[in-house]
C-alpha cells in the first residue's frame, strides 16, 4: 500500500459522475468527526496527466474543504488501480435482480414487438373491427355497484327513450 502524503485541494479534480454522488449530511456527520479526531482514512487519486483525479473519497474531501482546509491526507495509485470502488456494493442479490430487470424488459419489448406486427399483418380489418366492439354494460359486469352504474329516473318517455338510445339497449 502507498504511503498517505498531502495533497493540495484545489489541485484535485472531483469527476462529474462522482459529483452525483455527494451527499450534504454525510458530509457534515464527517466534518464534526474530523474536528474531533481529524482524518483518519485517507483519499485515494491517481495522476492524469498533470493534474490529480479524484478515485475515492468524495465526502471526505468535501468534509476538508467545508472545514477550510487547503490540504488532504491521501495516496496516490497507479491509474490501472484506480477503478472507482461501486456505490452500492455490488451484492449477489443486487446483480441478479438487475439482471431479472433487464430480461423483463427485453421480454415486454418483444411482445410488443410480436402485437405489433400481427396486427400490422391483419391490416386495416382487424382496427375496424376493434372500434366497433360493444363495451360492456352494466349488466355485463356482475361486480358493478348500482350506485356507479345507475343513471337517474327519466323525468318523460322522450327522456327515458333518448336514455335507451343512448345506452344502446333496445326499448
Amino acid at each position: 500500500m502507498p504511503k498517505p502524503e498531502s495533497f493540495q485541494i484545489e489541485k484535485i479534480f472531483v469527476p462529474t459522475k462522482i459529483k452525483k454522488a455527494l451527499k450534504p449530511d454525510t458530509v457534515a456527520e464527517i466534518a464534526e468527526s474530523m474536528l474531533d479526531i481529524g482524518q483518519q482514512t485517507p483519499i485515494s487519486v491517481r495522476l492524469d496527466g498533470d493534474r490529480l483525479v479524484l478515485v475515492e473519497g468524495l465526502h471526505r474531501l468535501e468534509a476538508c474543504k467545508a472545514l477550510g482546509e487547503t490540504t488532504i491526507l491521501g495516496v496516490l495509485v497507479p491509474a490501472e488501480l484506480a477503478q472507482p470502488k461501486p456505490l452500492l456494493a455490488e451484492r449477489p442479490e443486487v446483480e441478479a435482480e438487475r439482471i431479472k430487470m433487464a430480461r423483463l424488459k427485453q421480454l415486454r419489448l418483444e411482445k410488443e414487438a410480436a402485437e405489433a406486427s400481427t396486427s400490422a399483418s391483419k391490416g386495416a380489418g382487424a382496427t375496424e373491427a376493434s372500434r366497433t366492439r360493444p363495451t360492456k354494460g352494466a349488466r355485463d359486469n356482475p361486480k358493478a355497484s348500482p350506485g356507479r352504474t345507475a343513471k337517474p329516473a327519466p323525468k318523460s318517455l322522450s327522456a327515458w327513450i333518448t336514455q335507451q338510445k343512448g345506452s344502446g339497449s333496445r326499448y
